[in-house]
């Protein structure tokens, strides 16, 4: 569904990424591991067509976005991958409701149905009696379930998330973590997590492990674990 072929990147003369060869499948929860400067980062913002590689192709269900015209990808974008960030990213100014409209609002949706998917989105996340709140009136776990309910609002191929429960205290990592699973089970939803947390990375379907821009191993957990 996703598939990356030798993708290079350099800021100047480093060379970040080192020729990435990556597939997944529809419905994987997959992680990104490894240190610092491993490329992880780059990867995701490069698969997110937030960035563009050097070299190489990628293709997301079943279209080659490195084709694309800005104007095409950015349309691509909003309608295909969804983005969930270590500080969720929020709109201050907005509601939590408001900010669960935007991206539909801005692929050409009307008012009332981009209004009636955020509310169905925010009622499974169990943020109804919160969606005229905004950020500054939410909790860190509440504002990340809100990025979450954002990131899905279009349908997307995939979401990507760049260290998602980084900011996140034990007890609410834990039910963002799950809440990663359920939609995977629910709606059969593609995840792609950069990650330092490795009880994150141990339950996901499969682990990337990157090092000096490379693929280095991939692991995929026992069943039990995935039970």
């Amino acid at each position: 569904m996703i598939t990356l072929r030798n993708i290079t990147k350099s800021f100047g003369s480093l060379q970040v990424l080192k020729g990435i060869d990556l597939d997944i499948a529809q419905g994987e929860v997959v992680s990104i591991v490894g240190p610092s400067g491993a490329g992880k980062t780059t990867l995701l913002q490069i698969m997110g067509t937030l960035d563009g590689a050097d070299s190489g192709s990628i293709v997301i269900d079943g279209t080659d976005v490195s084709r694309l015209s800005q104007k095409a990808l950015a349309r691509f974008r909003n309608q295909h991958i969804g983005f969930v960030f270590q500080f969720h990213q929020l709109l201050p100014e907005f509601t939590a409701l408001e900010n669960v409209m935007i991206p539909a609002l801005i692929a050409g949706r009307s008012r009332r149905e981009a209004r009636e998917r955020a509310e169905e989105l925010l009622a499974f996340m169990g943020l109804s009696d919160r969606a005229t709140h905004k950020p500054a009136e939410l909790s860190g776990g509440e504002k990340q379930r809100v990025a979450v309910a954002r990131a899905l609002t279009n349908k997307p191929t995939v979401v990507l998330a760049d260290e998602p429960s980084g900011s996140l205290d034990s007890t609410n990592k834990a039910e963002l973590h799950a809440l990663f699973f359920r939609l995977r089970d629910e709606m059969g939803q593609t995840f792609v997590i950069v990650t330092h947390d490795e009880q994150l990375a141990a339950t996901t379907d499969r682990t990337i492990h990157m090092k000096d821009g490379l693929i280095e191993e991939e692991n995929q957990p026992s069943a039990e674990m995935n039970q």
